[in-house]
C-alpha cells in the first residue's frame, strides 16, 4: 500500500473523491508508478500529478487505467466529469494553457489527430520535394560547367548524403558468464530492476540474452522490452512458477540469474 501525500484541505470535495478513487485503484493493482506508465501508456510524471490532485487526468487516462484494473471506464469518467465541475483554478492543480494542449492532459479528437498527420505528410512531401528540386539543379549546373558525368554523380551524391537515415545502433551482445552461482551476460549485474514493455536500455538486453540462455528466444537482442520479449519472459514465468505478468521484478530476475 502507498503512503500517499495527504491532499490539501481546500482541494473541492468532487475532486477529492476522483483522486482517492484513483489511488484506491493504484494500491490494488500492486503496481508502482513506472508500471502504470508502460501498462497505460502515459508517463509516470503524468500519474503523479493525477494522482497528486495537480492536474485533471484526460478521459483516455482514465480509460487506460480501467482496463488495466479491471475497473468499469464509466464509473471513473462519471467521477472526472463531476471533478471538472469542482476543479479550482490554481497554479498547483489547475491545467495550464500549455496543459490544455498537451497529448498527457487534453485527449485529441479524431479529426485533431487527422490534420495533424496531414499537416505532418504534407510537411514531409515537401521538404523532399524542394531536396529533390535543388538535387536537379545542382546536377544540371554540374553539367553545364564541366560535362562531365562522373562530376555531376559526384556531386548529386554528395548532396543527398545528408538525407540519408542515421546509422542505427549496434545491437546488444551477449557474453554469458557465471560468477558466485549466478548468471550474467555483460550488460547488466542489476537483480532488482523493475521491466516493463515500453523499457529501454542494457537491463532489457540482459534480461533478453538469459531468456535465450533459458532456451526461450526473445526475438532481437536489441535493449527493446517490446511485445516478443513480453512473450518470452511470460513463458518463463509460466516455467518457473511464477506470477505471469510479462514483467521483469526481483523474483524473476533471480530466477533468471539462476
Amino acid at each position: 500500500m502507498s503512503r500517499w501525500k495527504v491532499l490539501p484541505a481546500e482541494l473541492d470535495p468532487r475532486v477529492r473523491q476522483l483522486v482517492v478513487r484513483l489511488r484506491r485503484l493504484k494500491d490494488h493493482s500492486g503496481l508502482s508508478i513506472r508500471q502504470l506508465a508502460a501498462r497505460t501508456g502515459y508517463s509516470a510524471k503524468s500519474w503523479e500529478r493525477y494522482l497528486g490532485a495537480r492536474s485533471l487526468p484526460p478521459t483516455e487516462a482514465l480509460e487506460a487505467l480501467a482496463r488495466t484494473c479491471g475497473e468499469d471506464p464509466a464509473r471513473l469518467l462519471a467521477l472526472r466529469e463531476v471533478a471538472a465541475e469542482g476543479w479550482t483554478a490554481t497554479p498547483e492543480q489547475a491545467p495550464t494553457a500549455g496543459h490544455l494542449s498537451s497529448p498527457e492532459t487534453a485527449p485529441r479528437s479524431p479529426e485533431r489527430r487527422a490534420l495533424r498527420i496531414a499537416l505532418v505528410a504534407g510537411s514531409v512531401t515537401l521538404v523532399l520535394a524542394v531536396s529533390s528540386a535543388v538535387l536537379v539543379t545542382v546536377r544540371i549546373m554540374n553539367a553545364n560547367n564541366t560535362g562531365s558525368p562522373t562530376a555531376s554523380s559526384t556531386t548529386t551524391t554528395r548532396s543527398a548524403a545528408p538525407l540519408a537515415a542515421p546509422t542505427a545502433a549496434p545491437p546488444y551482445s551477449c557474453r554469458i558468464q557465471q560468477s558466485d552461482g549466478r548468471w550474467y551476460a555483460g550488460n547488466s549485474r542489476t537483480q532488482q530492476e523493475n521491466l516493463a514493455v515500453g523499457d529501454i536500455g542494457p537491463d532489457v538486453a540482459e534480461a533478453q540474452c538469459l531468456l535465450r540462455r533459458a532456451g526461450i528466444s526473445p526475438g532481437g537482442i536489441d535493449g527493446i522490452f517490446g511485445p516478443l520479449t513480453e512473450h518470452a519472459v511470460k513463458a518463463f514465468q509460466k516455467r518457473s512458477g511464477l506470477v505471469v505478468d510479462g514483467m521483469v521484478g526481483p523474483h524473476t530476475w533471480k530466477a533468471l540469474r539462476g
